[in-house]
């Protein structure tokens, strides 16, 4: 593992440059890594352009192991750069990139860099073997995947997250400060995260009332946003859920169903054809959106193998987890897109308009 010493932390709204390939070459190890935290290839494509901080990646979720808050030093999520999933055996998941800050520098709104300092001196090292560059374009690539003689396994900064973060628990204050500091979250965005978690926990205290707040949630809900979001399906857990095929496509409206539509097609796992619905989705449900692309094949992070959907999923148009309710990792930058059965969306008409999502 190479670590260097990294430069001053970015906010959201910042604009960095991408470093050049020679220079992000020499922060990585012989695995194409840096702290543990893969520098994929299709990342190369992004060397000496300009983009905007999206979000601060401080904490992320583990998606790997239980469901849990890590913490991340010194990296960020760049505005729509995404995975395209290329050299993952055509992964569709579109997962955020996280990008190093030893893989940035900083420039200025007129689009100059704020420092002339020497690759050496920002990165805080010399290179290795009397100039020699200890990692190559190849041996990222190689990094991709293993083989044991059957499927690929792949190695991505998904799969590796728990290697290059550490545990963050729920109760560590100083996240969300730095969460209010960075610019990624508001304090209009804050407080009724908060205020639900205290809702929430008084409720899972075991004092009887569960089904009378679940009711003055929704009363005051209908006038500030959508209905309490963590119910269960109706279906018996192990009976069929029901489906529906509409063949959407990209950029075709649709129109997301009301909560309780939805939890009609839910087992009581919340499961329909083995697809969870998260309480993270909740609040899109009765906004309008367009298609992104259809889903079909992922990477478990789990294990590493592609896996297909027997039954085909669909990505909307920037609806992604917004991190509101989950439980131990509130405000997750990690924006990871929502999969949604088709039974559980309408088709628009073309002649519908642009879409009109719900305030979030």
């Amino acid at each position: 593992m190479k670590s260097v010493v990294q430069t001053a932390e970015l906010c959201a709204g910042e604009w960095v440059e991408v470093r050049s390939k020679e220079e992000i070459l020499k922060t990585l190890d012989k695995n194409g890594g840096l702290d543990n935290l893969p520098f994929m290839p299709q990342m190369f494509q992004y060397c000496g352009k300009r983009f905007m901080v999206f979000k601060r990646a401080h904490k992320t979720c583990d998606t790997v192991r239980k469901p849990q808050a890590l913490k991340m030093a010194s990296a960020v999520h760049l505005e729509g750069l995404r995975c395209d999933g290329e050299a993952y055996g055509g992964c569709q998941a579109e997962c955020l990139l996280f990008w190093k800050e030893a893989w940035l520098k900083r420039v200025s709104p007129a689009g100059l860099p704020h420092s002339q300092r020497s690759c050496e001196s920002i990165l805080g090292e010399r290179l290795p073997g009397g100039g020699e560059v200890a990692c190559t374009e190849e041996d990222v690539r190689l990094a991709t995947s293993t083989h044991n003689g059957e499927e690929p396994v792949y190695v991505c900064q998904a799969t590796q997250l728990p290697h290059a973060t550490t545990p963050l628990p729920w109760w560590d204050l100083q996240q969300y400060v730095e969460d209010y500091l960075s610019g990624n979250v508001s304090l209009k965005q804050m407080v009724p995260r908060f205020v639900f978690g205290v809702y929430f926990n008084i409720m899972q205290a075991g004092i009887g009332l569960g089904g009378i707040m679940r009711w003055a949630y929704d009363t005051f809900q209908a006038w500030t946003g959508g209905p309490y979001p963590k119910r269960s399906g109706v279906i018996p857990a192990g009976q069929p859920t029901p489906t529906s095929t509409l063949n959407l496509q990209p950029g075709q409206l649709v129109r997301v169903k009301s909560y309780n539509e939805i939890l009609a097609t839910l087992d009581s796992t919340n499961k329909n054809q083995g697809l969870y619905f998260d309480c993270e989705q909740v609040p899109f449900c009765g906004g309008t959106y367009r298609v992104h692309r259809r889903m079909s094949k992922l990477i478990d992070e789990k294990t590493g193998r592609l896996i297909r959907l027997k039954t085909p999923a669909v990505i909307l148009e920037d609806v992604w987890c917004r991190a509101r309710y989950s439980d131990c990792r509130p405000f997750c930058p990690r924006s990871i897109y929502s999969y949604w059965r088709e039974i559980w969306l309408e088709r628009l008409p073309d002649n519908s308009g642009p879409a009109l999502p719900q305030k979030l």
